[in-house]
């Protein structure tokens, strides 16, 4: 047991179970530092954070902390790709080659946009072997790569989870389309405009807010060996995909380096507070200060499934719409038309239609799970909808 945190920020009455929740996270879960925050009918019930964004410091996490948020930024980059289906600008049937025609090499020519989206394009592993971190920073040479590659598998026939390039190529999708980088566009249509703090690609100007990163424990035998499936193996796909490419990716301090920082990757590096996410969410659902990101019409129809089931990368089931991760993915507790996206080590933000929410947590201490979820995101969810329940 460690003693409880200071808490900060605010609780509406009748959701003190996420406070609770989220307290004992820190006494009993191992948490660092963190933050969560609700919206529920288009305002926030539940804003909230505490610990150490940085221990060897002692900085506090504080109102403005931001922390990386791994995969949780597909979420973003889906909210992204979903405004440009919903302008028109992007058919999710039309061939990627119609809008990138490089593209098209290797046998890709006839790879719609909404298998990029729903993990079903055959390419999430890269094959390139000489790539560098310095050319993930410089965005072309990787893109580079992916467009002239043969898929991984014949595309459409399966899904499997497409962990970096998923962000890549919804990224150029995005870049090809309005001529801004994805960080740029999402700056410019989602942040702006929803007045939220979430980059891709940050700034060296803002790295004294950004929590450092703590990787996993792997004092825990079957941890050690999830962490050697999933990043060492690279005999394996999993491990060529969540390693690669070219074996450069580990989850350690790599992370808190100024170029992982600043670079841009859609599918894992954008940096933001719980806030942000729940107010972004909120904001697919409803008017949050006069700004709607998503049509009722296009949430729908980017909720559609697209694939599920055992997913041939991960080995467990997922299930995915036009880039959102859907439920059950989320576990047990959260709603039945729940969508948005979980991050590597913990942090998960998404939307529930059924009941107007938007749920973010976010966290600066990678856990590595062998159980189906992150306990500590799982409680403040269970927490989140015993409140709901309460409070109808």
């Amino acid at each position: 047991m460690s003693a409880a945190p200071e808490l900060h920020g605010t609780v509406t009455p009748g959701f003190e179970r996420v406070g609770d929740a989220f307290v004992a996270n820190f006494t009993e879960r191992g948490e660092i530092g963190a933050a969560c925050c609700v919206f529920r009918r288009g305002e926030p019930v539940v804003d909230i954070w505490a610990g150490d964004a940085d221990r060897a410091t002692s900085r506090p996490w504080t109102r403005d902390t931001i922390v990386i948020v791994f995969s949780c930024t597909k979420g973003v980059t889906a909210v992204a790709a979903n405004q440009l289906i919903e302008e028109g600008r992007l058919d999710p049937d039309a061939p990627v080659a119609e809008y990138w025609p490089e593209f098209a090499a290797a046998g890709k020519s006839t790879i719609p946009v909404a298998w990029v989206l729903s993990h079903r394009a055959g390419l999430a592993a890269i094959d390139a072997t000489d790539l560098t971190l310095d050319d993930i920073a410089a965005w072309d040479p990787v893109i580079d790569a992916i467009a002239a590659q043969e898929p991984n598998w014949e595309p459409g026939t399966k899904h499997g989870y497409h962990a970096r390039t998923y962000g890549w190529m919804t990224g150029e999708l995005i870049r090809r389309v309005t001529g801004l980088m994805p960080g740029e566009y999402v700056a410019e249509h989602i942040a702006g405009p929803l007045s939220i703090d979430f980059l891709i690609g940050v700034p060296a100007a803002e790295d004294h807010r950004v929590a450092t990163l703590y990787p996993p424990h792997y004092d825990d035998p079957a941890v050690e060996r999830l962490a050697d499936e999933i990043l060492r193996d690279t005999s394996t796909m999993l491990g060529r995909v969540m390693s690669g490419p070219a074996g450069l990716f580990r989850y350690d301090d790599m992370w808190n380096t100024r170029r992982m920082r600043g670079a841009q990757m859609p599918s894992s590096n954008g940096h933001g507070d719980a806030r942000a996410l729940a107010r972004m969410y909120a904001a697919c659902l409803g008017e949050i200060d006069g700004v709607r990101l998503l049509a009722l019409e296009t949430v729908a129809a980017a909720t559609e499934v697209r694939s599920s089931g055992t997913d041939c990368v991960i080995g467990q089931p997922l299930t995915f719409g036009l880039g959102f991760a859907l439920a059950p993915t989320f576990g047990p507790y959260a709603g039945a038309r729940a969508f948005g996206h979980s991050g590597a080590g913990g942090s998960t933000a998404f939307a529930d239609p059924e009941c107007d929410l938007g749920f973010a947590y976010v966290m600066n201490h990678m856990q590595l799970s062998v159980s189906e979820g992150d306990p500590r995101g799982q409680a403040l969810v269970a927490a989140t909808y015993a409140s709901l329940a309460d409070n109808p």
